[in-house]
């Protein structure tokens, strides 16, 4: 016999099911340290949505983005909700595979006074916007204080100017034998390749895509040589890219006087990379009174996304929600994207790791004086052409006039 109470308990255990069953399943795809971020987020995001659950995949770096750009090209595989470095945001924007965030129902557009000027730009090619910014790196330069007072010269003897990096930088290799005053030239060279732009300009193309990379452009001319003459006169380590075992070793030695990185590159020191030299390391402003960002990262949303309204939700709490943009730069050490986040007290706090010197009021100052750079899809590669060239500059094998001829005229076959 079937009673009211009977019917009444099994419509709501009918409506329980059907509950759980809506439950939404949101696919996050990211590379490290951005597992660590949106890991430490959901707790507080699992509040506002209940209704979201949100597994993470997470693959190296690399790996990440070519598994991506092939998800993208064939259109299935991606994740719901992808994380994308600056160095591959260019070629993204200007394919199909990713949801224009700056139109309806998203209006990323809403939010561009709340985020840091240059980022917006980045992300945005021909009026598509594909990456909401979460984090960025304002450059600095990092120098021992311990070798830096062993040879009398002070930090802003450094940055002062480029020929004054080069002069002061001598003696204090000269007071220190067995140091590098960095450890590589060609990071000079992408600094200043990085800075002085005219508006409108990116860093290799102008905005109607034409090659800026050429032996006439004062800007390469002056990057080639002054990574030249520090090269000549046997200051750099020859250390290659960040992150390369030679790299990694030079810091680990502890035989580098300074280094030019984002930010960000206080989390590595502190954690593994010079962690026995803590105390030993400040900041300051990068050479020439010159401001530049190393990298950034955005979440973007797959065309291929079936759940493109949570995707939204949980992106928009990982940019715009201040609590978690402080949460993520606790977590990790990245700079934030978001402005209001770059207010709270932590910032006018000291950095342990560099002997409690308030650097973070330097590198909030630095992110309002940066310029926007257009992005072009064939960044990446002419970049690595320029790189290529500027290692045979290096090496002696070509003059800065040849190879920068040589890059344009590479950068220009690969561009038609």
């Amino acid at each position: 016999m079937t009673t009211p109470r009977m019917l009444a308990l099994t419509a709501l255990l009918t409506a329980t099911f059907a509950g759980a069953q809506a439950k939404t399943t949101l696919t996050v795809g990211v590379f490290p340290d951005l597992d660590s971020v949106v890991k430490a987020a959901l707790p507080g995001f699992n509040k506002l949505h209940p209704e979201i659950e949100v597994k993470i995949s997470s693959l190296a770096y690399a790996d990440h983005h070519n598994a991506l750009t092939t998800a993208l090209s064939t259109g299935k595989g991606a994740q719901d909700v992808v994380a994308i470095d600056f160095g591959y945001i260019a070629k993204f924007a200007e394919g199909n595979g990713l949801v224009d965030l700056s139109k309806a129902p998203y209006n990323a557009g809403q939010f561009r006074n709340q985020i840091v000027a240059y980022t917006y730009p980045q992300a945005t090619v021909n009026g598509k916007m594909v990456g909401m910014p979460t984090d960025i790196g304002p450059g600095s330069m990092f120098y021992r204080t311990d070798l830096l007072k062993k040879a009398g010269v002070k930090a802003t003897d450094l940055n002062k100017s480029w020929e004054s990096y080069i002069s002061s930088g001598k003696k204090v290799v000269a007071a220190n034998p067995g140091t590098f005053l960095l450890p590589d030239a060609s990071t000079a060279a992408s600094i200043i390749i990085r800075t002085g732009l005219k508006n409108g300009e990116g860093l290799y193309f102008d905005k109607a895509g034409k090659v800026l990379v050429s032996p006439d452009n004062a800007r390469f001319v002056r990057a080639f040589t002054v990574a030249k003459q520090i090269r000549d006169a046997k200051l750099d380590a020859k250390a290659g890219a960040a992150f390369s075992p030679e790299w990694t070793t030079a810091f680990q030695k502890g035989n580098l006087a300074t280094e030019f990185s984002g930010a960000w590159l206080v989390g590595h020191m502190q954690n593994w990379l010079a962690k026995d030299y803590t105390g030993k390391w400040n900041a300051q402003n990068l050479p020439g009174n010159t401001f530049a960002s190393w990298g950034g990262s955005f979440y973007g949303i797959p065309e291929q996304s079936k759940n493109k309204a949570a995707a939204w939700e949980l992106i928009k709490y990982l940019t715009t929600n201040k609590s978690q943009q402080v949460l993520a730069f606790k977590t990790t050490g990245a700079f934030p994207a978001l402005k209001t986040a770059g207010t709270d007290k932590i910032f006018e706090e000291g950095v342990p790791y560099l002997a409690n010197q308030k650097a973070r009021i330097l590198w909030r100052a630095a992110t309002s004086k940066i310029q926007p750079i257009d992005v072009n899809r064939l960044d990446p590669i002419a970049e690595q052409i320029v790189n290529d060239e500027l290692t045979n500059v290096l090496n002696g094998n070509k003059s800065v006039q040849a190879a920068l001829t040589d890059a344009q005229r590479l950068i220009e076959r690969r561009a038609r």
